[in-house]
């Protein structure tokens, strides 16, 4: 028939597609390569190769800024070895051996953490927080003795379910940081309070997969099925320890009206007004500020610790650019440094400048209802020279 040949040609050509895509995997795998997966009928293409696990956070050895080292709490292994329970005839009737597993749990771990603490500028108590931790669950696996049930014999299986403990949860604590507030034209500068807080110890309570126990039994002809039993299984009690984040305070301190003097929680600190120190705008010290300066560098020499770093730090208003505002209270802090160091008798290694801007207000730069407050811009413009005792 003259159809036979239009049948045939497809069939040719399959065959010959078949020939080629065979022959191109071979040379493929001769070259240390593979073909390409094909595409399934659901139209999902290759399997993409997994992405690489994380890695795990690594534990704390000490802590940043003075923070405490929260210690690992280590919890141990726990094994039971495998129970063999020989097989036995009886009535006849061969009753196979059973081996109950063993139990292993493995050991577990709560990371040791830090006690953070956020660094503050002079005249403020640190911000301190206690990060949440938890007790990881675990589970006791269920067990089994087989029943038996033969002609003239039949005992129920003995089981032992299993038993789990939920995670326990240490909720995390934060004490915010607390700044003294400066009054504009001296007088008092009253006490601040840092409450403490607590993260409370927590604990994870003991359990226990009680022993079971299929008794023996025997017949006439002295024939027995032996006892066998189910170990019991105890996964000890883990405490999580309280960690305090104490009560600190800034002292009251009555001040001048262009410096304070404050001490606390460790460290001391001078608050002098921007407005004394600088022009509008400026980051000159200016010639009539050199008295007030020399002042503070005398008692800086005199209540520092020689040898202590000293950080003084600039801050602004909210008036104006965020980014020009930083870049300005950089500039005022390190105009600082450099006449500490050159007329104020401390050497400039143990100084240390930090612009904060407008980021750190001692006062609202605007009244409740919005309005420019003046006044409380000029507490903001400030200079702080700080450092721990």
């Amino acid at each position: 028939m003259r159809t036979a040949p239009a049948r045939t040609a497809p069939v040719k050509a399959a065959l010959l597609k078949a020939a080629s895509l065979s022959l191109a995997a071979a040379l493929l795998a001769a070259c240390g390569g593979s073909p390409s997966p094909r595409r399934t009928a659901s139209g999902g293409g290759a399997a993409k190769s997994a992405a690489p696990s994380p890695s795990p956070t690594p534990e704390p050895t000490s802590c940043p800024n003075g923070g405490r080292l929260i210690k690992a709490v280590e919890i141990p292994a726990v094994h039971v070895d495998a129970v063999h329970v020989p097989g036995a005839t009886y009535n006849g009737h061969r009753i196979p051996p059973v081996t109950i597993p063993a139990v292993d749990i493995p050991a577990q771990r709560v990371p040791a953490q830090c006690v953070e603490v956020k660094p503050a500028p002079g005249g403020c108590l640190s911000g301190m927080s206690v990060p949440r931790a938890t007790i990881p669950g675990v589970t006791i696996p269920a067990a089994e003795i087989p029943g038996i049930d033969i002609p003239g014999l039949r005992i129920p299986a003995v089981r032992a379910e299993a038993v789990t403990v939920q995670p326990v949860i240490a909720p995390g604590v934060t004490a915010p940081e607390v700044c003294q507030s400066v009054p504009k034209n001296g007088g008092t500068a009253w006490e601040v309070t840092r409450w403490e807080q607590t993260r409370w110890e927590q604990t994870r309570w003991e359990i226990t997969r009680w022993e079971k126990t299929r008794w023996e039994k025997c017949n006439d002809k002295g024939e027995c099925v032996p006892r066998a039993e189910l170990p019991r299984v105890e996964v000890p009690r883990v405490e999580l320890p309280r960690v305090e984040l104490p009560r600190a305070e800034i002292e009251r301190r009555e001040i001048s009206s262009d410096s304070e003097m404050l001490k606390g929680e460790g460290q001391i600190a001078y608050n002098l007004k921007a407005d004394v120190l600088f022009d509008f705008d400026s980051a000159a010290v200016k010639p009539n500020a050199s008295a007030e300066l020399t002042r503070i560098a005398a008692s800086v020499r005199k209540e520092i610790p020689a040898g202590a770093t000293i950080r003084i730090d600039g801050h602004t208003d909210a008036k104006g650019d965020p980014a020009t505002n930083r870049r300005l209270s950089e500039q005022r802090a390190q105009a600082i440094v450099d006449w500490l160091a050159a007329k104020g008798g401390i050497e400039r290694s143990r100084l240390r400048a930090t612009g904060y801007g407008e980021t750190k207000p001692a006062a609202p730069n605007t009244g409740k209802d919005g309005s420019d407050d003046p006044e409380g811009r000029a507490k903001n413009r400030r200079v702080v020279i700080s450092a721990e005792l």
